[in-house]
């Protein structure tokens, strides 16, 4: 699993080093900068949305986490994934948002007094590739609190984004790709279970994981949905 060591002694962008698309951490630096910069005056406090990874795996310090949804974006998997879960061989897909309907995930609140060495772990993490945008979002808590907050959105322009996220066309690159990080397969049903875990469903993931699931029993083998 990723760690905030490997982010924090650059052994995390090492992974990336055969990758053209490889962000250097200036480029990274000025991302953040100009995204804080972009902050909506009456957003109170910095919050990330999570969505993926982040949910299972934030690797920050949070001041506060709630379940949220997040308006204006849904989950894609329309990233070509060629390292960490995927091979140029045999690509897999990330997951981003892209625009229209809602997000359900989990809402983390960063600490104003270490808001700028998580945010740049954030952003290493995040923004290795330029794959995604990261754009101030509303928000709504739990609770019903409106607010806005970090949501990384794929950028449609990168190299690796893909138009067609479909179950039909995803399923079977997931249900295949591997690498260093381990499975596709794995991550997405890791995804499932955060959202479960949270008493969230996602139909999309559902019916990746229905896809996957029924190609596995077919082939008689495959992955299956247990793991860590």
């Amino acid at each position: 699993m990723l760690t905030r060591q490997a982010i924090k002694s650059g052994a995390y962008l090492e992974n990336f080093e055969s990758l053209s698309s490889l962000w250097p951490l200036e480029r990274i630096e000025a991302s953040l900068s100009e995204t804080m910069q972009a902050r909506p005056a009456d957003t109170e406090g910095v919050w990330i949305f999570a969505y993926g990874s982040l949910m299972w795996n934030p690797m920050v310090e949070v001041e506060r986490r709630s379940v949220a949804t997040l308006h204006e974006w849904h989950r894609s998997f329309c990233l070509r994934m060629l390292v960490g879960r995927g091979a140029p061989d045999m690509p897999g897909r990330m997951l981003a948002l892209e625009p229209g309907g809602h997000t359900q995930g989990v809402a983390l609140k960063l600490p104003q007094s270490a808001v700028d060495e998580e945010l740049r772990v954030v952003w290493i993490r995040e923004m290795v590739l330029g794959s995604y945008k990261p754009t101030w979002a509303p928000l709504t808590l739990a609770d019903g609190t409106e607010t806005h907050a970090i949501a990384f959105v794929a950028d449609n322009e990168h190299e690796q984004f893909e138009a067609d996220s479909s179950v039909a066309t995803v399923a079977p690159l997931i249900g295949s790709a591997s690498g260093k990080f381990g499975t596709n397969a794995e991550y997405l049903f890791r995804l499932r279970d955060s959202l479960s875990e949270c008493g969230l469903q996602d139909a999309y993931v559902a019916a990746l994981v229905d896809a996957i699931l029924l190609a596995s029993t077919r082939a008689e083998g495959g992955p299956s949905g247990n793991n860590d």
